[in-house]
This record gives structure tokens, C-alpha cells and sequence, in this order.
């Protein structure tokens, strides 16, 4: 099941949020990151984060797929092998019976037992613990990498997707023509004091708020800050 582990601001340590913005984009970005983390405090990751190959292949099947989908097939999965050994050994044909429901099954199911066979190669059955050496395992592409490297270890690394990737561009944040240049920009610019949390703020901002088509800027909490030309009234 979607775990309750809390990410964001660490008790006792929050910085004071800025009803308006400082100048310059750093200044813009640190008043954007208070604000949502203001309305959420306590984002919750929504993924078994507990365990990091869980995770990790929870994250792998998450592709073109809904969290609920995925958490109900991630539980069956892992009832039945909860290593990369244990999933090796249940083999391919019985892997593609359970994941099939999350869409792309086949190919998923061969990316399942490439990273199984690669954890199990050359790191000894365990998740590697931040996202660059994440990257080297087969299938593992940087967003991927960055939510599990921070999601379940801790580290100070912003993962962009889709939404996080739109919100960045029209606010702007940490504009960019390429996921790997907003995620750098990310890196610069948001404080590390909301690192931990981003990733999920940001992601809801553009799942529910600034979405790709009408966009509720009326009730956006960062309208005033944001420069985006098409805000809508």
C-alpha cells in the first residue's frame, strides 16, 4: 500500500515564508517553494518508500500508469518476491502475469528482470543510495533515479517530470528546454531546506492547479509571483 512516510520541511526548522517575492530568480523560486510548502506541510510521498527496490520498481512500473494500479500490483508483486533474487527466480512469464494491468507489461516485465539481474551483479542485491550511481542500472533513467534517491534515502535531488517540468517553465523557476536543464536548474536554485519536499509540491502544483489545459490561476497560490503571459483571470 502508498506509504505515509512524510517528506518536506523538518520540524522545528521551517524557514519563514515570504508573502512576497525577493528579486531575482532565486529570490522568486525560495518564495514559490515557501508558499506550497506553506499549504502542504507534510506532503506524503504515495509510494512504498520503506523499501528501496520496492520503490524502485514501483517508480519502473509507474509509467503510462495510475498510483492506485500501481500500488495494488506492487503489493501482489512483492508477495511473491521481495528481492532481486526472489523475482529472478520467479521468472518472466509469472512477473507479466501480475504487472499486466499496469500497462506495457512485456517491456516492463523485461526491464523487472534486467534491473534484478544487474542489482544482483554488481551491487550485491541492494539499491544503490543516490541517484548517479542509480542511473547505471538498466532502465533507470534520471527521473527515476532522483525519486527513488530521494524519496527513500534522503538526498537533495529534485526529480522532474511532466508536471514539475511544465510548472518550472511557465512560473518560471528554473526554466529550461530539456528535463535534465530544469532539473539542474532546480538543483541551483531551490534552497536545500525544501529539497526534500519539492518534487511532490511541485508535481500536485501542476497536477492540480497548473494544469497543461485551463490552468486555475484564479485559485493559484503563487499567481501574483508568476509571470506567465497566458494567466488566465
Amino acid at each position: 500500500m502508498a506509504s505515509d512516510i512524510i517528506h518536506g520541511l523538518k520540524r522545528g526548522r521551517a524557514p519563514r515564508s515570504r508573502e512576497t517575492a525577493p528579486a531575482g530568480e532565486a529570490g522568486r523560486v525560495e518564495a514559490v517553494m515557501a508558499r506550497l510548502a506553506r499549504a502542504d506541510p507534510e506532503p506524503k510521498a504515495g509510494l512504498a518508500v520503506e523499501d528501496p527496490f520496492r520503490l524502485l520498481v514501483s517508480v519502473l512500473l509507474s509509467a503510462q500508469s495510475t498510483g492506485p494500479t500501481v500500488a495494488r500490483v506492487s503489493d501482489e508483486l512483492f508477495a511473491k518476491a521481495g528481492t532481486p533474487d526472489a523475482l529472478l527466480a520467479l521468472g518472466e512469464d509469472a512477473i507479466l502475469t501480475i504487472v499486466r494491468p499496469v500497462g506495457l507489461g512485456p517491456s516492463k516485465t523485461r526491464a523487472i528482470l534486467k534491473l534484478c539481474a544487474a542489482l544482483a551483479a554488481e551491487f550485491g542485491g541492494q539499491v544503490p543510495r543516490n541517484a548517479a550511481e542509480l542511473q547505471r542500472l538498466p532502465g533507470i533513467g534520471r527521473k527515476s533515479a532522483e525519486v527513488t534517491a530521494n524519496f527513500a534515502f534522503g538526498e537533495k535531488v529534485i526529480a522532474v517530470d511532466t508536471h514539475v517540468f511544465r510548472v518550472s517553465n511557465r512560473i518560471p523557476l528554473a526554466p529550461g528546454r530539456t528535463v535534465d536543464a530544469v532539473a539542474d536548474g532546480l538543483a541551483a536554485l531551490v534552497p536545500d531546506a525544501y529539497k526534500d519536499g519539492a518534487h511532490i509540491w511541485l508535481f500536485r502544483h501542476g497536477r492540480d492547479t497548473c494544469t497543461a489545459r485551463k490552468p486555475a490561476c484564479p485559485r493559484c497560490p503563487v499567481a501574483d509571483i508568476c509571470t506567465w503571459p497566458e494567466k488566465t483571470a
